[in-house]
């Protein structure tokens, strides 16, 4: 019998497929990464009987990454980034271990089937999972064929058994084009970003951003946003006149009418036609004509619809409207939610979609009158050739999806519904009028069949006031005549709604990258999201975008990222060939950021003016141990200590507090020491700020506090306050947070584990001598006398904190409240270390057991 491996891309995914095709009749255990789930059933496969396993991975297995010596930026210069600088597929999320989780589930397997996403990314996946897994396949017999893909749109019974009845093979073109797409932003984004982050954080404090990043798509989405801004700021309101109208067809109507000139900017001019109006006593009808007109339905729903209507109506940002719809989608609710298409192919069951929504309350009638008197046929749209337009397949309750998913939801399901619905047709009246020689129009509409406008009520006509029966040559006496004062007014600043429009029309990102685009620009503080979802640039983002204007506009404007998007597709269709795209693109942003680095000054110039220097800037803090003259702490992002006389800048822990600590000097360089905290229920450490920024000893690394440093003697040293290993990862050690007292804690140098004991104990020392069992060093203990747990009154005790009986009722382990880049949690091994000199079989401390924490993170994935 064959055994098929088969690879979806998410957790969920995988047991929604597998439950499918094999009817619910299967085995399931968790893989040995502790996330992803094996599930197993036997079945047919091409004619044969055969045992399958479907597993999935995480999204992306490999990421691309520079090797080890070019991720420094102290030590590369940027430039090298182009060309010289190599580049390696790394694990994506190494602590998954997915490599070896697939190559253990693959190994003895004949074919592999790929359930991947059938788009770009998830065809570059394909090829990543076949890295791994084909190297301990069964080697094929002859020229046997054991590679499949399976393409679906859709969690569905019918989508996914049709899928496995059509299997199809992985497209290496496509795979391509996302790998070229990689290396550039890559390759281009480092070079700039590191070049521009180093220069100018290295002159200006309040800069207020811990990265100045540059992106082929990020930069011109910034762009779109400050020419906006730009506009809003250059623009002069003019006055104008408008000469307004009003007759009495009736004793206790007035209508009001629009004058066919619209507006004049002179005012002599717009009293002059007020005059002459006013000698009229009567309005004469002109012209009476009904015509009448329709309203079209929508077009099927994209992705970029989607998110704009997210966005707009919703009042959801992109990336988070992004997220929602992917879990609808996998939950199996909506058809794939990332597609340009909007048209519904031939063989699509539009009925069965419409029948699934035929008991939800909201639109059954709607639904039900549908289907008795037939569909209509949705409009003709575009076809990318991807997938079908969103469709909902499935018919949840409120309840079921709550909150924001319900609301998205509901959009889909209303837009779907009203694809197939009838146009709305209404009576259009439009009766001209003159008023001596000047001419005036009124316009009414009234609805003569709703259509689709009944389930989007959003887009129905308005009600308007009737008009008065007449015929031309009626007379109507005037009401009033009079001249209104008005202003032209600015734009305003543009919507995300806007922004998707704009990216979608210039060619800049994809339909599943636009989200990810408009997140990066918030993020990175160059605009902030007002209300009404309308994005207001910020001094740095200005800054920014009118200095690449100065230097070359081409770094800013949609039309270089628009040709590049081109040549990827054709990568992508098999017409173009990916080393020269990569070479010609990589070698025209050589050039150009050259000529950016000489040319910095110009963007220089422009930042003196918005921000201070570094000197100016922050507060006395701690003394530089070089002249002993007072640093000047930065608290804006990223926060650093600036030395204004040696004109040095040092880096400090980012997300927490710093203050001096206690006027102590690290015995290595003078410098005085600095306490960084995150928080009182979180963890805290002392740090110099030349050894955090110069690693002293070979066995350290740059941004390593007194809590890792390996000094001998320093009464601040790991060697001096370390304890014990982590109980959760495998190379962190518990050190003594000799700033905690009475509340006493010790922390992993590594990760987020904080673990409190000997509460109103009046001193707590790490003793130089270990435990028999563990080797972890022992703690001597000096309890308050009224509080004192010892027995017999007993205020002191010395003892290995994991194995003294009399300390074990006294520890508690917890997660440090707030976690900071520099803090990375492992899976866990449970061997101990005496700081990190020997192993402890024993002492527990009742940790959360690794599978707890992997199920955190597969929830975070799922």
């Amino acid at each position: 019998m064959r055994t098929v491996l088969m690879v979806a891309e998410k957790p969920s995914l995988a047991q929604s497929i597998a439950k499918i095709l094999s009817r619910g009749n299967m085995s399931s255990r968790k893989g040995l990464n502790g996330v992803c789930s094996v599930h197993e059933y036997t079945g047919s496969f091409l004619g044969q009987s055969a045992h399958f396993k479907m597993t999935s991975v995480c999204g992306h297995v490999m990421t691309l990454d520079f090797i080890g010596k070019y991720n420094s930026w102290d030590k590369v210069d940027p430039a090298e980034l182009f060309s010289k600088a190599p580049t390696e597929k790394k694990e994506a999320n190494p602590r998954l271990t997915v490599v070896k989780f697939l190559q253990v589930e693959g190994r003895g397997c004949d074919c592999i089937v790929l359930w991947l996403d059938c788009d770009k990314e998830g065809e570059n996946i394909c090829f990543e999972v076949l890295d791994a897994v084909l190297p301990v396949m069964n080697k094929p017999r002859g020229t046997e064929r054991t590679i499949y893909r399976a393409k679906f749109s859709s969690i569905t019974d019918t989508d996914i058994c049709n899928a496995m009845n059509h299997l199809g093979e992985p497209s290496l073109s496509e795979a391509l084009s996302v790998d070229a797409r990689q290396e550039l932003d890559l390759r281009i984004g480092c070079a700039f970003t590191r070049f521009q982050t180093k220069y100018f954080q290295g002159k200006y404090g309040n800069l207020d951003s811990s990265l100045i990043s540059f992106g082929p798509c990020q930069t011109p989405t910034l762009g779109f946003c400050v020419e906006r801004h730009d506009k809003i700021q250059s623009f002069k309101p003019e006055t104008y006149w408008v000469l307004q109208a009003k007759v009495n067809p009736e004793k206790e109507n007035s209508l009001t009418l629009d004058w066919d000139r619209v507006r004049v900017f002179d005012r002599e001019v717009a009293q002059m036609f007020l005059n002459i109006t006013k000698m009229a006593k009567e309005a004469k009808v002109e012209s009476v004509s009904k015509k009448e007109k329709v309203k079209q339905r929508p077009l099927a729903l994209n992705t970029v619809e989607m998110l704009r209507v997210a966005s707009a109506a919703l009042g959801m940002g992109p990336q988070h409207a992004m997220q929602i719809a992917e879990r609808l989608y996998t939950q199996g609710y909506i058809s794939y939610p990332r597609t340009e298409t909007t048209h519904y192919p031939e063989n699509f069951d539009l009925k069965g979609c419409l029948r699934q929504q035929a008991n939800n309350p909201y639109w059954a009638e709607t639904v039900k009158a549908l289907l008795s008197e037939g569909i209509n046929r949705p409009r003709k749209g575009h076809d990318a050739g991807d997938h079908p337009p969103i469709t909902p397949m499935r018919a949840p309750t409120e309840a079921e999806l709550g909150g924001d998913g319900w609301r998205l939801y509901e959009y889909i399901t209303r837009h779907f519904i009203a694809t197939v619905s009838a146009d709305c047709k209404y009576l259009q009246t439009t009766i001209s009028f003159s008023i001596g020689p000047e001419r005036f129009t009124c316009v009414g509409k009234v609805v003569t069949s709703p259509g689709f406008t009944e389930i989007m009520p959003w887009h129905s006509i308005p009600l308007e006031e009737s008009l008065p029966h007449c015929e031309k040559g009626d007379l109507f006496p005037i009401g009033e005549i009079k001249l209104l004062e008005k202003q032209t007014s600015p734009p305003d600043y543009l919507t995300e709604a806007e922004l998707i429009t704009l990216m979608e029309k210039h060619g800049i990102g994809t339909d599943a990258s636009i989200p990810v685009h408009i997140n990066n620009i918030c993020q990175r503080n160059y605009v902030i999201v007002e209300s009404g979802r309308r994005l207001k640039p910020t001094n740095l983002g200005i800054v920014l975008v009118h200095g690449y204007y100065k230097i070359d506009a081409e770094l800013v404007l949609p039309t270089i990222r628009s040709a590049v998007e081109k040549q990827l597709n054709l990568i992508a269709l098999g017409e173009a060939n990916y080393h020269q795209v990569l070479e010609h693109t990589l070698d025209i942003f050589k050039r150009k950021f050259h000529y950016f680095v000489d040319s910095i000054a110009g963007m220089d110039e422009l930042m003196e003016v918005s921000f201070s220097p570094l000197a100016a800037t922050g507060k006395p803090l701690s003394r530089c141990g070089k002249c002993h003259r007072f640093m000047k702490y930065i608290p804006a992002k990223p926060s650093r200590l600036h030395c204004s006389h040696c004109d040095d800048t040092y880096s400090l822990p980012q997300n927490g507090t710093i203050k001096l600590y206690k006027e102590l000097r690290c015995p290595l360089d003078d410098f005085e020491l600095v306490l960084w905290s995150s928080g009182s229920r979180g963890k805290s450490y002392p740090l110099c700020p030349y050894c955090y920024n110069h690693p002293p000893f070979r066995d350290m690394k740059k941004g390593m506090g007194c809590n890792e440093c390996t000094h001998p003697t320093c009464q601040h040293s790991l060697s001096m306050l370390g304890i014990g290993q982590c109980v959760e990862c495998e190379n962190g050690v518990l050190v003594l947070d000799s700033t905690s007292g009475p509340k006493w804690k010790m922390a992993c140098n590594k990760c987020n584990v904080v673990v409190h004991f000997f509460e109103n104990a009046h001193k707590v020392r790490v003793s130089p001598e270990t435990c028999d069992l563990c080797e972890a060093a022992l703690v001597d203990v000096d309890f308050n006398k009224a509080k004192s747990p010892l027995p017999g009154d007993e205020t002191q005790h010395s003892g290995c904190v994991f194995c003294d009986p009399v300390f074990q009722d006294l520890v508690e382990l917890k997660h440090a409240a707030m976690r900071h880049p520099m803090h990375r949690g492992g899976q866990g091994k449970r061997q101990g270390r005496g700081r990190g000199k020997g192993r402890r079989p024993g002492g527990r401390l009742n940790p959360k057991k690794p599978k707890d924490k992997m199920a955190a993170l597969a929830a975070y994935f799922v």
